[in-house]
């Protein structure tokens, strides 16, 4: 445990720009019909990381400062000076929480400002844990056009939860009366693929299946946080029309190759949405407001 106090409050600002192609790239990968218009999630594409490879640590993810390389040829200090150096290896996008503010154009110049809100450490079932709350806010063309508050949890290497290693099989239980709307999905390897290129996320659990499975201890390669969330975003625009506020949890990974089930149904003026991995426990839990 540590004194994180010094850096709450710790900020940074990235400049991007959206493209025609990068819209395009972003609705294929999402296997959306071909058209003009930005998806909502495709902020998760912009002012990205690009720490240089020789700055990445073993996991892909970029040395955080004050943490060893794990390099003897090599024990620098790590380009990331943003993210407190938790010496805990383990890093995952837990759960954000989004206000679309206003439509991204194309073309339109992208400026990203992150502070860090609260660091905070705990002990848990599984072991040390902690958590990093970081806004988000996106600019676009000088305007306010998405707000996000981002939950990052880092926890110890050894600490590989049950549910992460445990064989699942069969289709997802999934209750028609619980549930007004369905849609069964798979994401596979080359989709992993392009998404990890297009948010340019180099962690190795995406890509990598032997590290995936003998270092992070995950029955197989992670579908990433953000790709389930933003096929969540495009379900639940498709099924409502357009999203004001989305938010989302991980419950439990979802694995590449396995079916997964996104399901939604009317709460009020409230929409509640899940994506249920293959023995129908929820990966993700989501909810969101219509525009």
């Amino acid at each position: 445990m540590g004194d994180w106090q010094d850096w709450v409050g710790r900020s940074e600002t990235r400049h991007d720009v959206l493209t025609a192609g990068l819209v395009a790239r972003h609705r294929a990968t999402l296997n959306a019909p071909a058209g003009d218009e930005p998806l909502p999630g495709i902020h998760w594409c912009l002012c990205l990381p690009d720490a240089p490879m020789d700055a990445l640590g073993e996991d892909g993810h970029p040395r955080r400062v004050g943490l060893p390389t794990g390099k003897a040829e090599d024990n620098r200090d790590v380009v990331d000076a943003f993210l407190p150096p938790i010496a805990l290896p383990r890093r995952m996008w837990a759960s954000s929480k989004v206000e679309f503010v206003a439509p991204i154009a194309v073309g339109a110049a992208i400026r990203r400002t992150s502070t860090i809100l609260s660091i905070s450490e705990k002990n848990g079932a599984s072991g040390a844990l902690a958590f990093v709350d970081v806004e988000h806010a996106s600019f676009a063309e000088g305007s306010i056009a998405v707000r996000e508050v981002q939950t990052l949890v880092y926890r110890a290497a050894n600490t590989a939860a049950p549910a992460f290693i445990a064989p699942r099989a069969g289709a997802a239980d999934v209750a028609a009366g619980a549930w007004d709307e369905h849609l069964v999905l798979t994401p596979d390897s080359p989709q992993l693929f392009r998404y990890s290129a297009l948010t340019f996320n180099s962690h190795r659990i995406h890509y990598d299946a032997p590290y995936a499975r003998d270092v992070e201890g995950y029955a197989g390669l992670v579908v990433h946080g953000p790709l389930t969330a933003s096929l969540l975003l495009q379900f639940a625009t498709q099924r409502f029309g357009a999203i004001a506020r989305f938010a989302f949890r991980g419950q439990s990974p979802a694995f590449c190759g396995e079916a997964l089930t996104l399901v939604a149904r009317r709460e009020g003026a409230d929409i509640a949405l899940g994506a249920l991995g293959p023995d129908g426990a929820m990966a993700m839990r989501a909810e969101a407001s219509p525009g």
